[in-house]
């Protein structure tokens, strides 16, 4: 059996730095640290961070007036934000950069009178705290059904952004139908959908060449983890999404010479090995060999610093309300 490692995979640097601020925080305040939503779709990582303090919840009610809430990688709403604002709590802010400069997209595009055409899955945190930066003016659509029956108010002072963890061949599908659609529809400069997104998902096509089987570790809450798994069942090799080892059925392996195995940007190495072992046992248990082979692919160098105010000594003296950014 070879087992083949996609690179990159696991934690990207917004994960990386939404990890890091709520570690941080609770080293500066102590526990309990309110989150709003999970930080980050894993349920590893939430277990981790909830054994240090990390109390995670839904609603800004939840957290007590003047405690220390943090927004997760996902990002929120305009309204998320006055909430938290009127409840005077201490507002610490792990939305991923890249997800905060689609929010600055919208921003832009309404301030030019334009409307925004949001290509995204319904009731994704990120989805609804991009649609929630205007409360006119903003369209949601999934899929190339949904762009060819999109009815607008102002066909010809449209944009759209999209979710930054889309497959970039959906993405790609549903903007091309809003153009057919809408021949003056504006883009962003610049692609919305993520570079971690975009190395994993040409990772796993890379690795679909080399394998009878691709194994995703990740959460099913993931969506860049299901991109992965679609991506290599797109092109014709089995593949499963698992939480952790304990989820490889026996029966996936059985025959398979070549697995190839992956991560989506939420999961951390340290499920990566585990999955690596237990193909290993497999092995042993039937007398094969196994060797592990690393597959090249593109460095990923991009560091995100986390906000100046927890490496502040003075952090606990900020007047409560305020995001720091």
């Amino acid at each position: 059996m070879r087992i083949l490692l996609a690179n990159p995979r696991g934690f990207c640097a917004g994960v990386t730095r939404a990890i890091g601020i709520v570690e941080r925080a609770l080293e500066k305040f102590g526990a309990p640290v309110y989150v709003r939503h999970e930080v980050v779709h894993n349920p590893f990582v939430c277990d981790s961070l909830r054994a240090k303090g990390a109390v995670f919840i839904e609603e800004v009610g939840e957290a007590p007036p003047g405690s220390t809430l943090i927004f997760s990688a996902h990002g929120v709403s305009r309204a998320v934000r006055a909430a938290a604002a009127r409840r005077g709590l201490n507002v610490l802010d792990a939305t991923c950069p890249l997800v905060t400069k689609v929010h600055l997209e919208v921003d832009k595009m309404r301030a030019q009178g334009r409307e925004v055409v949001m290509i995204g899955h319904k009731g994704h945190p990120e989805v609804e705290g991009t649609m929630g930066q205007s409360e006119t003016g903003m369209y949601l659509v999934e899929n190339t059904e949904g762009a060819a029956s999109l009815v607008v108010a102002k066909p010809d002072a449209l944009s759209f952004v999209t979710q930054t963890t889309l497959s970039v061949e959906e993405a790609g599908q549903v903007i091309a139908t809003l153009k057919r659609r809408f021949p003056d529809i504006q883009g962003p400069r610049k692609d919305d959908i993520c570079y971690a997104t975009q190395n994993r998902q040409d990772a796993v096509k890379l690795l679909a060449t080399r394998c009878d089987l691709v194994l995703v570790v990740g959460s099913p809450k993931s969506s860049n983890s299901r991109r992965l798994r679609e991506v290599s069942a797109s092109l014709g090799i089995a593949a499963h999404l698992v939480n952790s080892a304990g989820e490889i059925d026996p029966a996936w392996i059985a025959g398979k010479r070549h697995i190839g195995v992956t991560a989506g940007a939420s999961a951390p190495e340290v499920l990566v090995a585990q999955v690596v072992e237990r193909l290993q046992q497999w092995s042993r248990q039937h007398r094969r060999k196994s060797q592990i082979e690393e597959i090249r692919g593109a460095d990923e160098h991009l560091f995100f610093h986390l906000p100046r105010a927890l490496a502040e000594s003075s952090i606990r003296d900020q007047e409560p309300g305020s995001v720091k950014k």
